[in-house]
């Protein structure tokens, strides 16, 4: 019956069948156990994962991983947990942190929301990063944008004591759509926020989409958002 059926949620992202290269794939089946997590039925224990306790930084959609893989080379002292559906992306990031050594990084092939809500746990957060989110530039896709009151709230809860929220986007209208989102956030005070042409990233390399969009013409905006402690 219809009304004891369960709604889809609404995702914030299309599951796209990118073209697996062999040595993708041979990553994926080969590096795994190196840099892979399966979560289980409760919140990750991020201190077992990585083999160490330190501040853990999460990025969201990471694409083909070279800035996350940057971003883990540069800072030694953290831990980085990247959150991907693509994999053919995930194959790609695991070849990069073979070939630069990296120790400090896992890898989820999952969707991010319910990461967040089923298998982070509260307050165990240092960064989170957010780096072009699919726009949904049509007006009638700005329901499926992942930058709304619910998940700004649900970074908050993950994050602890002064943790950050990072964005970056090269869709104006985008812009003005969190700038309205987190202006109207409790949780949340923006520290920082940049507005380039690709030369001047806040706090992170440049990414392959950002690369792109200044090939398009289009403006970078960036910005650092606190978590307010109550």
């Amino acid at each position: 019956m219809a009304n004891s059926e369960t709604r889809r949620p609404i995702r914030s992202f299309v599951r796209r069948a990118g073209r697996m290269t062999a040595s993708q794939q041979r990553a994926l089946e080969e590096l795994w156990p190196d840099y892979g997590i399966k979560p289980g039925t409760g919140p990750i224990d991020l201190a077992l994962a990585f083999g160490r306790a330190a501040p853990c930084v999460l990025e969201i959609g990471f694409g083909n991983g070279d800035s996350l893989v940057q971003l883990a080379q540069h800072d030694p002292a953290s831990n980085f947990l990247g959150i991907e559906v693509h994999e053919p992306g995930v194959g790609h990031c695991m070849i990069a942190a073979r070939a630069a050594a990296i120790t400090n990084l896992k890898l989820i092939v999952h969707d991010a929301i319910e990461i967040l809500e089923s298998h982070i746990a509260p307050a165990s957060l240092h960064r989170i990063n957010l780096y072009f989110p699919d726009p949904w530039p049509k007006k009638r896709h700005h329901k499926r944008r992942i930058v709304q009151p619910e998940f700004v709230e649900l970074c908050a809860s993950r994050l602890g004591r002064n943790g950050t929220l990072h964005i970056a986007t090269d869709w104006a209208n985008y812009a003005e759509h969190i700038d309205g989102v987190l202006a109207g956030s409790p949780v949340f005070i923006c520290r920082e926020k940049r507005e380039h042409d690709g030369e001047a990233p806040l706090d992170r390399p440049a990414t392959k989409f950002e690369r792109r969009g200044g090939r398009l013409g289009h403006r970078i905006w960036d910005w650092r958002f606190q978590k307010i402690d109550l």
